[in-house]
């Protein structure tokens, strides 16, 4: 689902939105949020490998979790961490929490997310599923003006047949891709 691109903010709205977000990368629930990602994620890539957080965020906890774990992890952030470098490399895996809900062109950037994988790489993403539209409607997720497009487990399914990668559901809210 997308809301309309009249709507979309722009980009100084869309950051101060998120200079508002308070994601610490020591609170141990922020990390136990995270390692939604990060448990399934870890059991599928070898220590040593090297990754990127994509949309990593002004405090990229995630990376810090991962790079405890025994994994390198290079930052992207089109805010926080705008290094365009990342995308001459190529990666073993790529996170992405919370961030495809705020793609204003996300063909483009599952593109570019695909593109940087290695084969065998893996894609992680975590959103908030859609799985009932009455429910949906009047939730928080929905109502955050900067979640431009909304994804369910069969948006994600058509995904990976559209990039032709292979795709894994580990728990609600979850996606793990993988490149063949």
């Amino acid at each position: 689902m997308f809301v309309s691109r009249s709507t979309y903010p722009d980009r100084h709205s869309e950051k101060a939105r998120y200079d508002q977000h308070r994601n610490d990368p020591e609170d141990p629930n922020y990390q136990d949020f995270l390692n939604r990602l990060a448990t399934p994620l870890l059991a599928r890539v070898k220590s040593g490998t090297h990754g990127l957080d994509f949309g990593c965020g002004p405090g990229p906890a995630l990376a810090q979790m991962l790079r405890r774990s025994g994994v390198e992890v290079d930052l992207y952030d089109a805010f926080y961490a705008r290094d365009e470098s990342v995308w001459s490399r190529q990666y073993d895996f790529i996170t992405a929490t919370e961030v495809i809900e705020h793609l204003h062109n996300p063909v483009n950037e599952f593109n570019r997310l695909f593109t940087a994988l290695r084969p065998g790489g893996w894609l992680g993403i975590m959103t908030k599923w859609v799985s009932s539209i009455t429910s949906f409607e009047h939730s928080r997720y929905v109502r955050d003006p900067t979640h431009v497009c909304l994804y369910s487990q069969e948006t994600l399914t058509w995904v990976a047949n559209r990039w032709e990668v292979e795709v894994e559901f580990p728990s609600p809210d979850i996606s793990l891709f993988r490149v063949t």
